[in-house]
């Protein structure tokens, strides 16, 4: 059983990342933080809240952490995940409340707490775990990994050079980056292929309650067809925790711009090492027939829990 802690910006693909954790067989999740990045962090907390008692995670910790960047000005994606962040779904409001403290704290307190038996895995801006980082360095000794959804080795999304998560808080990737583990990066040259299609939604649908949150969620992306759709990104991540035989990684070397006026955000990636330590495994490649099965597998066991 691989224990995770998912620090995250719920978000359309968050909130599937977070069902695919709810319902695999292999991670439990111990803690929930979030950070603003897709919406402000008032509606990514509001969301992870709701998310716990739909998913039935009962009384693990929520922990709110960074409402923007370190440095630079705020950048969202609402126009891409609705006005509340989940889309199209709604869900009921939560009973919950959210944990005392500030995320930094609890991901550092997690990882104290068990070394080396913690997977992070970020699925938003890096501002939580750069601030974690810089407070107490030896969480990277700490941390039994940290994979993470962002970047690219090739061209951007939110613009031509950067994919959002970087684009979002670039000097805390780059602290990140550079803080001596070996980040496992699942950037847009992956994600982008784990697509919903008809046939996939097909498969969302008979899901009961499930398919209140999965369905009106990959709907909201945009159109879905028998070839192409939206594609869940921040899945990926947790599908890798499940499973990493289905991404083929490779050792490079990350830097993060963030000084360039048009390439700011952007994962300067070096595949060639030379003499150079690699700091990163980068994802090159998904296998997204077994990527699908792995994740509506993981639906259907949590869909049948759920009822």
């Amino acid at each position: 059983m691989t224990k995770v802690l998912i620090d995250c910006d719920p978000g359309i693909d968050d909130a599937m990342a977070l069902a695919l954790a709810a319902g695999a067989p292999g991670i439990e999740l111990v803690a929930i933080t979030t950070v603003g990045g897709n919406v402000d962090l008032s509606l990514t907390t509001a969301n992870a809240l709701a998310l716990r008692e739909f998913l039935d995670l009962g009384d693990i910790p929520v922990t709110p952490g960074s409402a923007g960047a370190l440095l630079h000005r705020t950048v969202r994606a609402g126009d891409i995940h609705g006005d509340t962040g989940l889309g199209g779904a709604v869900l009921p409001a939560p009973l919950l409340a959210v944990s005392e403290g500030h995320a930094v704290d609890r991901i550092i307190d997690t990882l104290r707490a068990a070394p080396g038996e913690i997977t992070l895995v970020a699925i938003g801006p890096l501002t939580n775990i750069a601030l974690a980082v810089r407070r107490e360095p030896r969480i990277v000794e700490w941390a039994r990994d940290l994979v993470i959804m962002g970047g690219s080795f090739t061209r951007g999304n939110h613009n031509p050079a950067a994919e959002f998560n970087m684009l979002a808080d670039p000097e805390a990737a780059a602290i990140v980056f550079e803080a001596g583990w070996t980040v496992k990066m699942l950037g847009l040259d992956v994600t982008l292929t784990a697509v919903v299609t008809s046939a996939v939604l097909d498969r969302m649908r008979p899901l009961g309650r499930l398919a209140e949150l999965l369905v009106p969620a990959a709907q909201f992306y945009g159109a879905v067809t028998d070839l192409a759709g939206p594609a869940i990104h921040d899945a990926c991540a947790v599908a890798y925790v499940m499973d990493p035989s289905l991404v083929t990684m490779v050792p490079a070397v990350v830097n993060v711009e963030v000084i360039g006026e048009y390439t700011r955000g952007m994962t300067v990636v070096d595949f060639r090492l030379r003499e150079r330590r690699a700091n990163a495994l980068v994802a090159t490649g998904l296998d997204a027939g077994r990527f699908w099965d792995v994740v509506l597998g993981a639906y259907v066991r949590l869909a049948e829990r759920l009822g």
